[in-house]
């Protein structure tokens, strides 16, 4: 019979089986501690991503290595740990390229959760746009690097039936990435090449012909979270009630495709009870071209891609009270920013010059003085000034921008929903 050991979370005492691990007694217990490389059948744990940091016995250091004993004391949720956890998180999105929404995992991703779960709206960690090739060597796989997080739940538990390791570590420090052995990666059961896609946190690893696309609703991570006090982080409280007064928005779209300002209107009849409190000044809601008073709250989708967008967000800044970062193309350039991993001009070459649908002798880069100059790539707008407020999302839900404006504006309470808050 198991031995039953004394421990304290949080302050919170415990009766356990000693020798469990800590990851799955604090889940069982109602406490959420993230991660990524943590899967409940390898053992020894991996301890590789560090997601899961939390303070044992005064020290810091991965919980899913840790095996409860007795009089084990665990801290899991101050504010240094929670933000310590949130840091890790921040780096993985900002040092691959993770576009959500061109990605085929989106919604059953790992990583893409963790950010859900933590409420990460923008990295503080500018993004690097690192150009890295993607694998199409092998017979049934995609391995793409720049989704990896190099979390080695793929290299020790994906074998062939005689035991034979399919992915490996290349390289060292910075530059380490995840090889296929092609050989042994042919040996593979269609059930085993599955496993290995579904055993990764991330899109990194893709079997050809089976998608994971879903309708939203039906994936995954769409719905329902893991951690018992999802809300109580989500809740934005401020208890100075004041009548409304009539304010002014200005809206803009900048390098996006107008999906956020769709998803706005998407908000319906809602917008009728603010008829006589909001009125909308700049914006192509109005089609009003310039600003014609100061405006408490600006709302901008798109990110900077050329020196209009640029000089426009600039005057957004000077003319709003509050800037509201709307979209993923606006919080970190998005869609557009997939430009960002290669130099401008082979962007242009291939758009104007090898294009497969330019007329024959009429492959010109367009140049003209009255044409905005491009830039080297495309910026996030909280690179260029000072944003207040980032909701994510391409496009945001229409009742998450609802919410954030109106807490806005005037300090109205308001909870974002789990299925609200997505990057997709």
């Amino acid at each position: 019979m198991a031995k039953h050991v004394n421990i304290t979370i949080d302050g919170r005492n415990i009766l356990a089986k000693e020798g469990r691990n800590l990851v799955d007694v604090a889940k069982e217990n109602g406490f959420f501690i993230p991660s990524l490389c943590y899967f409940d059948h390898i053992d020894p744990p991996l301890g590789t991503c560090r997601t899961c940091t939390c303070k044992i016995n005064g020290k810091h250091g991965p919980a899913c290595t840790e095996k409860v004993r007795e009089g084990m004391t665990v801290e899991i949720n101050d504010n240094e740990l929670k933000d310590i956890r949130k840091a890790i998180v921040e780096m993985m999105f900002a040092e691959g390229n993770h576009f959500c929404p061109s990605c085929e995992k989106s919604g059953n991703c790992d990583l893409q959760h963790m950010g859900y779960e933590m409420g990460i709206a923008i990295s503080r960690f500018p993004h690097l746009f690192k150009d890295r090739l993607i694998d199409y060597n092998a017979k049934r796989m995609v391995m793409e690097h720049n989704r990896c997080i190099k979390c080695m739940r793929c290299v020790v538990d994906v074998k062939t039936d005689d035991n034979k390791q399919v992915f490996s570590y290349q390289n060292r420090g910075n530059e380490t990435y995840v090889g296929i052995d092609y050989e042994q990666e042919a040996k593979l059961t269609h059930e085993q090449a599955i496993h290995a896609m579904n055993i990764c946190p991330t899109g990194a690893i893709m079997v050809r012909g089976e998608s994971l696309g879903k309708p939203f609703g039906e994936r995954k991570f769409d719905q329902f979270s893991t951690r018992p006090d999802y809300y109580d982080s989500a809740v934005k409280s401020n208890n100075n009630k004041k009548k409304p007064k009539p304010k002014t928005i200005a809206t803009v779209s900048l390098a996006g495709c107008f999906g956020c300002h769709m998803s706005l209107l998407d908000i319906d009849t809602n917008l009728l009870d603010l008829v006589e409190l909001i009125s909308f000044d700049k914006s192509p809601l109005t089609d009003i071209k310039n600003f014609t008073k100061q405006c408490d709250v600006g709302i901008v989708e798109g990110g900077c891609c050329n020196e209009e967008n640029v000089e426009t967000l600039r005057a957004f800044r000077e003319k709003c009270d509050l800037l509201v970062a709307v979209g993923e193309c606006a919080i970190w350039g998005g869609l557009p920013a997939m430009r960002n991993t290669m130099p401008l001009g082979e962007c242009l070459e291939e758009a104007f010059l090898n294009c497969v649908t330019s007329e024959p002798g009429n492959t010109v880069i367009p140049y003209h003085e009255d044409l905005p100059k491009m830039l080297d790539r495309v910026y996030a707008c909280n690179e260029v000034v000072k944003i207040d407020y980032f909701i994510p999302g391409c496009p945001p839900d229409a009742q998450h921008i609802w919410k954030a404006v109106r807490n806005l504006l005037w300090d109205e309470n308001y909870s974002v929903l789990y299925s609200e808050f997505k990057y997709d």
